[in-house]
């Protein structure tokens, strides 16, 4: 355990300074503002000060290890640790959040609870990440659902009440598969539970309970991914939500979808992941094509990029069972880069929102010439979102496509497939984006044109800065992969290799024929 508990201040903090927010004077909202950026900002200072100064990037073992006695009866601990998969995680929260307090500059509603709830959603997601025992993280899941839930259905759009109602159902049955496969996973073979991951990590269970729990982890994080067919709440929630709240949806609580398949499918249950990877790649292929697809037929703005960021999370579902440390390595990439520019996109698409009044693709056109900056921003982050070369995206999708094909478990037929997919993804995608940019800034006649009929105002220094430290990093990593891989390539390693040995031992054991039907099938 380190000396000094790092990780439980960066994850309490924002809690406990958001409860002092109903005691700050009312003097208009820039109190509440100023208050929010700066812990914020604190937070993503001390975490870059922690992974900077004190983590090792050589050790793919955990670190900054706090380990506190809670509920002496059952071994609850506040068990909290940090390594490859998780640090680059938590680093894109601390991040995206502080810039989504940034964007949320406009709200005058009720700022003292809205800016309350952005605190408490951020210490629920960086504890999901820095978690290391089942119920803590089940804890910290749900902390974060509530907040999201209040965010939406109080600050959202004219449908907030139905969107907000689907998403708390689809969350709150994922949960319950959570908790469910947690207890069975802690109190297997053993008169006390064991609720640590490391601890579990080295539990053997019976291939047909693993094969039982691997279902009910991976239904809960394929509706948070979200996976097909499980991902209807993902466009309601987006169009509804204010603009700063998707930033955090798609920067963030998305990708805790793919890093409970990283930390709990595939760490703690390899044997079933064995099985059931050849699924997740085929799900991934399809969704790519399908997110893609009805993205093109969307005419609200920020329902197409929702369904958009459904088309790239089939990338890291392809990556996750690609059995190389490559195709995961580039998974983990695609998260972290979705992360910057699913919350670029959800941002251009609020402040647009704000001058215009519309999300209506057919009632928009013509505003290049009057929002120059914006339409610069939006075509750049358009154009990352296309995953070109120099991007942060070209090289998380290359690196899966090549982790695929070097893959020398699937059949050569099953591996073309899917990489016919993927191309056909790519191929869909500029169509959708271009043709998104066309209909906002060209419009199709003057009738449509947006421009004559209302006076638009051109972006400002906070969507300048806010989008500045957005492309930064995702033009850092696009001509500089190795910036960020280091951070972790050798935990990722360690997984493939225990996760590859898993393999070795289903195949032999034949699972009573499962596995091996699995992989005629592919």
């Amino acid at each position: 355990m380190s000396h000094f508990p790092l990780l439980t201040i960066i994850v309490l903090f924002p809690l406990l300074a958001g409860l002092l927010i109903p005691w700050l004077p009312n003097k208009g909202n820039q109190n509440i503002r100023w208050y929010t950026l700066t812990i914020c900002l604190l937070d993503f200072l001390l975490t870059s000060y922690a992974f900077g100064y004190q983590y090792s990037f050589e050790n793919n073992e955990l670190q900054l290890i706090d380990d506190y006695s809670w509920v002496g009866t059952i071994e609850f601990h506040w068990r909290l640790g940090v390594d490859g998969v998780s640090m680059p995680l938590i680093l894109l929260t601390t991040f995206i959040t502080t810039l989504a307090t940034l964007a949320a500059w406009p709200i005058t509603r009720n700022p003292k609870l809205f800016h309350f709830l952005m605190l408490a959603m951020y210490s629920g997601q960086i504890g999901v990440f820095a978690s290391q025992d089942i119920l803590l993280f089940f804890v910290m899941w749900e902390l974060e659902l509530i907040p999201v839930y209040l965010l939406l259905s109080l600050w959202g759009g004219r449908r907030r009440l139905y969107a907000a109602t689907k998403f708390i159902l689809y969350t709150a049955a994922g949960s319950i598969f959570i908790l469910m496969a947690g207890l069975t996973m802690s109190f297997y073979g053993s008169e006390e539970p064991t609720l640590s991951f490391t601890a579990l990590a080295n539990k053997q269970y019976p291939i047909s309970l693993e094969i039982i729990l691997y279902i009910g982890f991976l239904i809960a994080y394929c509706i948070k991914l979200p996976a097909l067919p499980l991902h209807t709440w993902l466009p309601d929630t987006h169009g509804e939500a204010h603009y700063s709240t998707c930033m955090l949806l798609a920067g963030i609580l998305i990708k805790m979808g793919g890093y409970g398949l990283i930390r709990i499918n595939m760490e703690l249950l390899p044997n079933a992941h064995a099985i059931f990877s050849p699924w997740l790649v085929a799900i991934g292929g399809i969704q790519i094509i399908y997110g893609a697809l009805t993205s093109l037929g969307q005419s609200n703005l920020k329902r197409r990029i929702a369904y958009s960021s459904i088309s790239h999370m089939g990338f890291v579902m392809i990556g996750i069972g690609s059995f190389t440390d490559l195709g995961l390595s580039g998974a983990v990439m695609q998260m972290v880069s979705h992360g910057l520019i699913g919350a670029g996109l959800f941002f251009l698409a609020g402040t647009s929102y704000d001058r215009i009044r519309t999300l209506r693709l057919d009632e928009m056109g013509g505003m290049a010439i009057d929002m120059p900056k914006m339409f610069a921003m939006f075509t750049a982050c358009s154009l990352a979102s296309l995953a070109i070369p120099g991007m942060s995206g070209f090289v998380a999708e290359l690196m899966v496509f090549l982790g695929l094909i070097t893959n020398k478990t699937y059949s050569f037929n099953f591996i073309v497939l899917i990489t016919l997919m993927e191309g056909i993804g790519i191929i869909l995608t500029p169509i959708y984006l271009l043709s998104m940019l066309r209909q906002m800034f060209y419009g199709y006649s003057k009738k449509t044109n947006i421009s004559t009929k209302i006076s638009l105002i051109d972006a400002g220094p906070r969507e300048l800065f806010i989008m500045t430290c957005l492309f930064l990093p995702m033009i850092g990593i696009g001509i500089y992969p190795n910036l960020v891989i280091p951070l972790w390539s050798n935990k990722i390693q360690n997984i493939q290799e225990h996760n590859l040995e898993a393999l070795q031992l289903v195949k032999i054991a034949d699972c009573k024929g499962i596995s091996n039907n699995l992989i005629i099938l592919c």
